[in-house]
């Protein structure tokens, strides 16, 4: 188990981030923590992972091998994929792992002798979940993970989330999307003034709908003129929202009013 007690971070000009976060990370019982852009979600993960130094109080129990996926992914300018992949299993102790099961699993459909830097948005986040996840970690530290992914990708994110719990992994996730917090077993807390506060669990899950857009303008110009969605995502051109299935077709109108192609509608499977 990953035990912080009474953690505290500093930073000079900003002032406390942190001020005394307990949690518990054991192994099996994923965690999502929720908070507000500046709450010091990210600031949470990087000293859980071991990236960063509390200012006070202190981390016990972090296992050898941790899978960390930071909000802003570092690429790589020149190293090619592949290679980079295999330098951080490397470094993880994890020499001669190949990533490509996972790659096939979110569906990665970049160059794979292209560097990091030169991918899309959606592959290079496929790379970074990689080299979090194909090291195999005791500990899976992500941040933000869903950001960008296509819709396939993001079931298969569930998937994988879950699977490594499932094989007795501790796991913290940062996600705004909610998410996170709608995978069975998964805790809930928020970060709120410094400390951790306790969510209540969500209310059952309902049926919903994906549909994808292709629409003028701004994805959030479009965004307010339709109904209110679960969540939503864009990329290479395709807006992609999650809707209640009962408001599907409040949601199709909209967006055809709005001057949107719909290229595909379908209810998800979670």
């Amino acid at each position: 188990m990953v035990r912080l007690a009474g953690v505290r971070k500093s930073y000079r000009g900003v002032g406390e981030v942190l001020a005394g976060i307990d949690l518990d990370l054991e192994p099996g019982a994923p965690v999502v923590v929720l908070g507000a852009n500046g709450s010091g979600k990210s600031t949470l993960l990087r000293i859980v992972a071991g990236c960063s130094g509390p200012s006070a109080g202190t981390v016990e129990g972090r296992p050898a091998v941790v899978g960390y996926l930071p909000a802003q992914f570092p690429a790589s300018g020149r190293m090619p994929m592949r290679n980079y992949l295999r330098h951080l299993a490397g470094v993880h102790g994890r020499r001669g792992v190949d990533p490509t099961p996972l790659l096939d699993e979110l569906e990665f459909t970049g160059v794979m002798s292209a560097p990091v830097a030169q991918l899309s948005t959606g592959n290079a986040q496929k790379v970074g979940l990689v080299q979090a996840l194909s090291c195999v970690p005791d500990l899976v530290v992500l941040d933000e993970p869903w950001i960008a992914l296509d819709v396939r990708a993001a079931a298969a994110l569930d998937r994988l989330v879950l699977a490594a719990a499932d094989r007795g992994a501790a796991v913290l996730v940062a996600d705004h999307t909610g998410r996170m917090a709608g995978l069975p077993g998964v805790a809930a807390t928020r970060i709120e003034n410094g400390t951790l506060v306790s969510v209540a669990p969500p209310a059952p899950s309902v049926a919903t709908a994906m549909i994808e857009l292709r629409c003028p303008g701004k994805p959030a110009d479009t965004l307010r003129q339709l109904p209110p969605v679960v969540a939503s995502w864009s990329e290479d051109g395709v807006l992609t929202v999650r809707v209640a299935a009962d408001r599907g077709d409040a949601v199709l109108v909209a967006a055809l009013a709005a001057g949107c192609s719909v290229l595909a509608v379908w209810q998800e499977e979670r």
